[in-house]
């Protein structure tokens, strides 16, 4: 099993930045790479899912989700669980957001994914890794980007 945990911390509240988390329509616009769409009716709540789709160059990925855990705020942290459920990306994953101050919150991603091939994939995973904590670190600086230039106009 590989792990990775990013987080960041945002000038936001626990809500806002939640409710821009899981705003599907507009992930695309800070991860990386990355588009999501809802594949339930219901957006939001155990049992809903959604597929991230990530294209690097001529290769895509379908990653497909269900939401396993779904504890919106109050509760901090606020946290969504999900369960890889697609056939390149197994595992789970989970993001929480946690209130530090009125205005301060931090992010945290994890993922928790069966790397396939067995040993072979495990090794290459060691290679991956490095990339891959880059680009989800990049994506929550995004993130963390947009939801501090919406509080600047506001």
């Amino acid at each position: 099993m590989a792990e990775l945990v990013v987080s960041v911390e945002v000038h936001a509240s626990l809500e806002r930045a939640w409710a821009i988390l899981t705003d599907w329509e507009t992930h695309g616009d800070w991860m990386v790479a990355t588009t999501v769409a809802s594949t339930t009716t219901a957006t939001d709540g155990v049992g809903a899912g959604i597929v991230g789709t990530t294209r690097l160059g001529p290769f895509a990925v379908r990653d497909t989700m269900t939401f396993a855990q779904w504890q919106p705020p109050p509760a901090s942290p606020a946290r969504c669980v999900v369960e890889h459920t697609g056939t390149v990306v197994r595992g789970s994953g989970a993001f929480e957001v946690e209130a530090l101050g009125p205005e301060l919150s931090r992010v945290i991603w994890s993922e928790w994914v069966q790397v396939p091939l067995g040993l072979l994939g495990e090794i290459g995973w060691l290679g991956v890794r490095p990339v891959m904590a880059y680009l989800l670190r990049l994506s929550l600086r995004r993130l963390a980007a947009i939801i501090e230039a919406e509080r600047a106009a506001s």
